[in-house]
């Protein structure tokens, strides 16, 4: 199992903090209450560090290229399929796409499209519970736009939720970014809005489970895109 590397530290220095504890807890308990509860809580704190590491694994995913598709950025649940105006960026009628992570789901951050960074930023703020409907706009995010080769862009932040306090982007403007590649993290439970043309076609609906790289959440095509072909019959 291939390990993230924002895990190192955290896994490096919980496994200090959790030996150190293990080691009073020796001392003490050795004295006063035998091997049973030495035992035991040798178990708790070892299983609490291994959940940890498994926080931080890392996935080996098949990239798919599919410049119709848009693929799920992470693991998780679909909670919102709505219509909104993003006003930071597009400043227009969007349709939006959030999935929630949970703690126990993977927390690398792949790209549903593929394209030119046109856009990006962080935005402090608060912690709210990531699935609130007000955490897109007043919780640390980062806001990225990808224009695609075929001239459409997508919109999608990564949302910071109450217990996940940084949020990871290793793109930024200019870059050409390959669909379903690696692209961020957000450590310990959040989410993640994706806003596309409002006219997309969606493929999920609230409530069902997807895969990041690999469940297809939406299909842009050409909607909404006059045909160019059209205007070259007849010659």
């Amino acid at each position: 199992m291939k390990i993230n590397k924002e895990g190192y530290r955290i896994i490096a220095i919980s496994g200090l903090i959790f030996l150190v504890l293990w080691s009073l807890l020796y001392y003490f308990q050795s004295h006063h209450y035998g091997t049973v509860l030495l035992i035991t809580s040798g178990v708790i704190l070892f299983s609490f560090w291994l959940f940890i590491i498994a926080f931080f694994r890392e996935p080996r995913r098949v990239k798919i290229h599919d410049e119709d598709l848009i693929f799920s950025p992470c693991d998780g649940r679909v909670v919102v399929t709505e219509v909104v105006h993003e006003d930071e960026y597009m400043k227009e009628e969007m349709m939006q796409i959030s999935i929630f992570m949970s703690v126990t789901n993977i927390h690398m951050n792949w790209l549903p499209v593929g394209g030119v960074v046109e856009y990006f930023k962080y935005h402090p703020g608060r912690f709210l519970i990531a699935w609130h409907p007000k955490s897109s706009t007043e919780n640390e995010r980062t806001t990225t736009v990808v224009k695609m080769d075929n001239g459409k862009s997508v919109l999608f932040r990564q949302v910071a939720g109450l217990i996940a306090r940084r949020i990871v982007s290793y793109i930024k403007v200019g870059d050409r970014v390959n669909q379903n590649d690696v692209f961020g993290f957000i450590k310990f439970g959040s989410r993640i809005d994706i806003l596309l043309p409002e006219n997309a076609e969606l493929l999920v609906e609230i409530g069902d489970r997807v895969v990041g790289t690999l469940t297809p959440i939406a299909r842009i095509g050409d909607f909404g895109v006059e045909d160019s072909d059209d205007n070259a019959v007849n010659e």
